[in-house]
């Protein structure tokens, strides 16, 4: 549907770096990187705002490099909304309808029925110092979706809303997304690249580095920059060593942890999710082959239940819920035990 092949483009201090990927139709495609990793000059380069040194751009294998950005059928949402302040919310809608050879009775039938698909309907007379910022951003969209893109590229479009105008448009992008709109959406948010897409690619320095489902990516980061990014941070350097058939990660030659992994390369990095982690007061039985002893040194409210980080030698993230702090005792200084399968753990070749 929609490929990038090699694109790069420099600026004074920074670089887009031959970024590659293919946006299906249907997807709901996420650019997922931190401020200034490029998201958004990659966003405009796709529009057509800015030209790339190098590579090539497709669009249902059209070749868009060059095109002019009328012509490429890509609707692009900025994170500022550039809502036209001196028109009505009508008036800024169907502006994007002028050239076109719709007559006046279409324009306004096309208006009706996108500002309905939004929620805005009883909006069209007011004037944009009158709306609020979900308010807004939902006009900006109307006015890019009436055009039909193949396309959506949006902005960080809920970076500037609070938790519940953030909730309300997750879910009418996911309405948008439903009715078969291609979107690719640019963000720092990881929480929000888990609920909204399908594909996710993290950006960094102007440079792809992972690709895949979220699964994929938030399951088994391929780097430490990845692992720290969305979140993951029981992240080690080790060394792998085999015995009596069983592979195992060396953390700092002192703390071994049972590791299952068909993988030959002696150094790489082992990953471990807080949500994988169980805690209980007294050593138990369990399939879980990894079992350690240690001291509760933090307890910190998290979005998803507790963290609790263990000092075992090495310091370790547990997530639990708010039940478990309460049915374990769980205070600073705690001495607890902590289980987590070898399945669980993931090693990553350096």
């Amino acid at each position: 549907m929609l490929t990038l092949n090699k694109i790069s483009k420099n600026f004074p201090g920074f670089k887009l770096n031959s970024v590659s990927f293919t946006v299906e139709k249907g997807d709901y495609f996420i650019l997922l990187g931190e401020s200034g990793a490029g998201k958004s000059i990659l966003l405009e380069t796709i529009a057509g705002l800015v030209h790339p040194d190098e590579g090539s751009i497709f669009l249902e294998g059209r070749d868009i490099t060059q095109e002019k950005i009328q012509h490429r059928r890509i609707g692009l949402v900025f994170q500022d909304h550039a809502i036209f302040p001196h028109l009505s919310v009508r008036e800024n809608i169907v502006y994007s309808l002028h050239g076109t050879k719709l007559n006046h009775k279409q324009k306004q039938e096309k208006v009706l029925s996108t500002a309905t698909l939004m929620g805005i309907a009883e909006l069209l007379q007011r004037r944009p110092s009158t709306l609020s910022g979900g308010e807004l951003q939902r006009v900006a969209l109307a006015r890019t979706l009436i055009q039909q893109p193949l396309v959506l590229l949006l902005d960080e479009p809920l970076a500037s809303l609070d938790t519940l105008l953030k909730d309300d448009l997750r879910s009418m992008l996911r309405k948008i997304h439903r009715q078969g709109q291609t979107i690719l959406h640019v963000t720092h948010d990881y929480e929000e690249a888990l609920s909204l897409g399908n594909k996710i690619a993290v950006i960094d320095k102007g440079t792809i580095i992972q690709e895949g489902t979220p699964e994929e990516v938030f399951r088994f980061p391929k780097s430490e920059f990845v692992a720290h990014f969305v979140g993951v941070k029981n992240f080690f350097k080790v060394r792998l060593i085999r015995e009596n058939d069983a592979s195992y990660g060396l953390i700092e030659d002192r703390i071994r942890i049972r590791i299952e992994t068909d993988e030959t390369a002696e150094q790489g990095y082992l990953v471990l999710r807080g949500e994988d982690i169980f805690l209980s007061k007294e050593m138990m039985q369990s399939s879980a082959l990894n079992n350690f002893s240690g001291q509760v040194t933090e307890i910190i409210p998290a979005t998803k239940g507790i963290e609790v980080i263990l000092d075992i030698g090495i310091r370790i993230h547990a997530l639990i819920t708010r039940e478990s702090i309460h049915t374990l005792g769980i205070t600073e200084g705690s001495l607890l035990w902590i289980h987590f399968k070898a399945t669980a753990v993931r090693f990553i070749k350096a």
